[in-house]
């Protein structure tokens, strides 16, 4: 079944997370002894890979192996996970079905997290916190345009309607593909056309590596490279505790900072 309301009938001690971010944010809701699965790329705490069910990739759960764990609640994300999948495991076990697509998502995502594993109170505190150092940010207002890459064969972006351009929009810069669809491919052409100041080579779902920046850096003269961490503008739980005062270093350094 999934859940309709953010509620259990009482706290859940076997919870399934199927999002890295939403992992990291049941570690910081003290729920670490709750935590019975977790995919291959919940990476933070590292601990945790070496203590939980391994029960697959975002995109290729293993079904089977999540329904014989009998958790009381699984976490999924309507970007992240493959629909057909949640479906088959929400046949047998609470689901709860998040769609974060801006700040605003997140901390109504937190808190209900928080409703729903009953640390309420400490999911209030996290998403206070991340609204307070958002607020802070709201000064970061320039004319800096950048293309942010996701992605190198073939070479996707970030268009409006995403998580990724919200936090662009927080950090200060102009996504010039902002009026796009949600992940549209692009070409080496358009990006010239659009003639950002910076291209931001995202650490995931590619992972872009100095190498790449030199190879950007020859095909597009003229246009500042910077490698940025991924997990600062697309992970969306207490990571996001994080992530301004680190747009505030990288606002800092463009355009006239790191070139690779």
């Amino acid at each position: 079944m999934f859940l309709s309301s953010p509620r259990l009938p009482e706290p859940p001690t076997r919870i399934i997370s199927l999002v890295p971010s939403i992992t990291e944010l049941l570690w910081s809701l003290n729920l670490k002894n709750a935590l019975s699965g977790i995919t291959k790329f919940c990476v933070h705490p590292l601990e945790l890979r070496q203590q939980k069910e391994i029960i697959g990739g975002t995109k290729n759960v293993n079904v089977e192996k999540i329904i014989a764990l009998r958790p009381h609640l699984v976490i999924a994300n309507k970007e992240e996970n493959v629909k057909e999948e949640v479906d088959a495991i929400a046949v047998h076990c609470p689901v709860w079905l998040t769609d974060v697509n801006n700040l605003a998502d997140a901390i109504t995502m937190i808190n209900e997290i928080g409703q729903l594993t009953f640390t309420l109170t400490k999911a209030k505190a996290i998403s206070l916190a991340i609204e307070e150092r958002f607020t802070a940010l709201l000064n970061l207002k320039s004319t800096i345009t950048c293309c942010y890459l996701i992605w190198k064969d073939p070479l996707m972006t970030v268009g409006g309607d995403t998580f990724i351009h919200d936090m662009l929009r927080r950090a200060g810069l102009v996504n010039i593909f902002g009026h796009r669809e949600r992940y549209p491919s692009i070409s080496f052409e358009q990006i010239r056309m659009a003639n950002p100041h910076l291209l931001l080579l995202s650490s995931e779902p590619y992972p872009f590596s100095g190498k790449h920046a030199k190879f950007f850096l020859e095909k597009l003269p003229g246009v500042k490279i910077m490698l940025v961490d991924g997990e600062m503008f697309s992970w969306y739980g207490s990571h996001l505790l994080a992530a301004p005062s680190y747009f505030k270093q990288l606002t800092d350094v463009s355009p006239n900072g790191p070139i690779l």
